[in-house]
């Protein structure tokens, strides 16, 4: 089977997905940055048997409609952010105008098939409208390579990359905050753009409190390793990756009981409403007396492995196939 993987972003979920499913079929990847992409991905669908796109935007709305008029099946991931509308903190391509929904709205009712990456984002995809099919098939994580391999320190951390206002969307305010009830902890905020970095380090200018860019995956998997708490205090996840890579490592989760953040945690975590210091600050405490790193890693290796994820895309894939 040929099949076209169309994305406009290269990140490393779909960097993975890509070759997963390359490790069965042929697969041509095409990027859409400008214009005139159009007609690579046009002939990439002709030569297709089966379009695959990341999120439902410009871009897969383009293999889509090619798919229909090419008589070729359509996949489409739907991550999160393509389908969120969260106007309190300005997130989600459904906040960006009459143009962006449309795009969304027709990539979700008109692709064969819609793949969620949790229950709460199916939830977001049948609220705007009913898909021809949808599946939910959890992001992937390679716990052969997120493993605790050293000693926990009494280190503290959370990531927060991305560039729509991350510093409230992920909580970073309560963090840090409780970063400076308990003193004599070290909290480091992970992937931070640099104008994010300026304007924590002038709010927050605390001795505990470390301030973290951009790192490199094998920076990032040393940083779990030596964590023993990871805070997610967002104000809405679709996932978690960086949470299940972190639990993979064995740090003991603290999150905010919210969209999809429970699915991924479980029992294996403590909860803390958003934007609540003194109770984020009392749940790192007691975190960092709890013994339930391992039993998140066994959390994330029972219920969000990448072979999992690679054996639900190959069923999907061949189902859709027939």
């Amino acid at each position: 089977m040929k099949i076209a993987f169309i994305y406009y972003d290269y990140s490393s979920f779909v960097k993975q997905d890509y070759e997963m499913l390359s490790r069965h079929f042929a697969v041509e990847k095409v990027s859409y940055r400008k214009p005139n992409d159009i007609f690579k991905i046009a002939r990439a669908i002709f030569n297709s048997d089966l379009t695959y796109s990341w999120f439902a935007s410009g871009h897969s709305f383009i293999a889509v409609l090619f798919s229909k008029m090419l008589g070729k099946r359509s996949m489409v991931v739907a991550g999160g952010y393509d389908v969120a509308y969260e106007p309190e903190i300005n997130y989600g391509q459904y906040t960006l105008g009459r143009v962006k929904r449309l795009y969304a709205d027709c990539v979700l009712k008109n692709a064969d098939v819609i793949l969620a990456v949790s229950r709460f984002t199916e939830g977001e995809v049948l609220a705007r409208t009913k898909p021809r099919m949808i599946r939910v098939i959890y992001n992937g994580i390679d716990t052969d390579k997120f493993v605790a391999e050293i000693e926990k320190e009494k280190l503290v951390i959370t990531v927060a990359s991305g560039t729509k206002d991350v510093i409230r969307l992920k909580g970073i305010d309560a963090f840090a905050r409780a970063a400076e009830h308990i003193p004599g902890t070290r909290f480091r905020v992970l992937g931070l753009l640099d104008s994010d970095r300026k304007i924590l380090a002038a709010k927050y200018p605390f001795p505990n409190l470390e301030l973290c860019g951009r790192m490199s995956q094998t920076d990032l998997i040393s940083c779990y390793q030596k964590a023993s708490v990871y805070c997610q205090l967002s104000y809405r996840e679709s996932f978690g990756v960086a949470l299940a890579e972190a639990m993979s490592c064995e740090c003991v989760p603290v999150v905010t009981e919210r969209a999809a953040l429970p699915e991924v945690v479980g029992d294996t975590g403590i909860y803390v409403p958003y934007d609540d210091e003194k109770a984020t600050a009392k749940a790192i405490e007691d975190a960092l007396r709890s013994d339930k790193g391992r039993k998140a890693r066994e959390r994330v290796k029972s219920h969000f492995s990448v072979k999992m994820r690679e054996a639900e895309l190959l069923k999907e894939v061949m189902m859709i196939s027939r």
